[in-house]
């Protein structure tokens, strides 16, 4: 466990997963199929983990290709706006494409559209991760989407290879989406082998529970996981969090918002909470500081332009009296 916190301690992470452009309905409230505007920026889980702790005054490096194409140098452009390194990108021609992601700002019916037909991240290979210089890095981050498809999949379990030779921990955000995956059976195969071979592994009840073969088995496989040493958190929604951690179990409540969409709100709380970390914060606020970042996020439009700075999170802490009871 202290390997993983000093690793994070570091403050710099090597991030392997997709760049995605999101369109958002304008204004906020506007139905995505209504809409005769929409607004146009970063998205995709690791890219906008990648710019969540940059504004959080962290370091974040990308490791994924992108399309040789308008909408791939958007993404690019907007990874360098946001001061993530870039120089892990690989950049692809012929048909691959960015992912792109169409949705809106309102709760309610919540629509979103995902395109990730040829989608380019997926063709990450071994000889990219073997150019990484991991030695520069606390930590590798990865989302599970990148173990969705080869030669991202094989890639990917060569990277955490890469990362235990040069004594980084791995961090795992499980973000599991069945519209990537082949079969429900592969992917959870997968799927566990990459929580077992990660130091600190984040998802929500339904994420633990498929892995587990079932919802009501989801927080006995978090605890499995963590009894093997990992730190494990199991996000539960509106009823807050379960750390596990050497042998201790910390409850955490949220930080109510009115939300105007759901999605990026497990990005921010990936980047809020290793931010706090990194910060020497005890582990319990840690995860607090995540889940204000995770409320934040679905409390405004977008997902990388939404990610707090240090200074809006503390003035969002500032203006509460605190979490929910748990």
């Amino acid at each position: 466990m202290s390997a993983l916190i000093d690793g994070i301690r570091k403050g710099n992470f090597a991030v392997f997963g997709r760049a995605g452009m999101d369109m958002f309905a304008d204004p906020p409230g506007t139905r995505a199929d209504e809409a005769e505007t929409f607004r146009a920026d970063l998205g995709g889980s690791s890219a906008n983990i990648c710019a969540g702790l940059c504004k959080l005054g962290m370091r974040s490096a990308l490791v994924t290709s992108v399309s040789d194409d308008a909408a791939g140098r958007f993404c690019t452009k907007r990874l360098k706006h946001y001061g993530v390194d870039t120089q892990y990108l690989k950049v692809l021609g012929g048909e691959y494409r960015i992912s792109l992601a169409v949705y809106e700002s309102c709760i309610e019916d919540f629509q979103l559209v995902i395109y990730r037909n040829n989608a380019v991240d997926f063709q990450v290979t071994e000889e990219d991760v073997d150019r990484v210089n991991y030695a520069d890095f606390g930590a590798l981050i990865t989302a599970g989407t990148v173990f969705a498809a080869e030669p991202s999949r094989s890639s990917t379990f060569r990277a955490f290879e890469n990362a235990r030779k040069a004594g980084l921990p791995v961090i795992f955000d499980i973000d599991y989406r069945p519209y990537s995956w082949p079969s429900a059976e592969v992917a959870s195969e997968v799927l566990t082998r990459a929580g077992e071979e990660s130091d600190l592994i984040v998802g929500n009840d339904e994420e633990f529970g498929f892995m587990a073969g079932g919802i009501e088995k989801g927080l006995d496989k978090a605890r499995e996981l963590a009894a093997s040493g990992k730190m494990v958190i199991y996000k539960m929604g509106h009823e807050g969090a379960l750390t596990l951690a050497g042998g201790e179990e910390i409850r955490t409540g949220i930080y109510p918002v009115t939300a105007v969409k759901p999605n990026g709100a497990g990005d921010s709380f990936m980047a809020g909470f290793l931010a706090a970390i990194a910060e020497d914060r005890p582990l319990k606020e840690a995860v607090l500081r995540g889940s204000a970042c995770a409320s934040i996020v679905v409390s405004q439009p977008g997902c990388a332009p939404a990610m707090p700075t240090t200074a809006e999170l503390d003035a969002f802490l500032a203006e509460r009296a605190g979490p929910t009871d748990v």
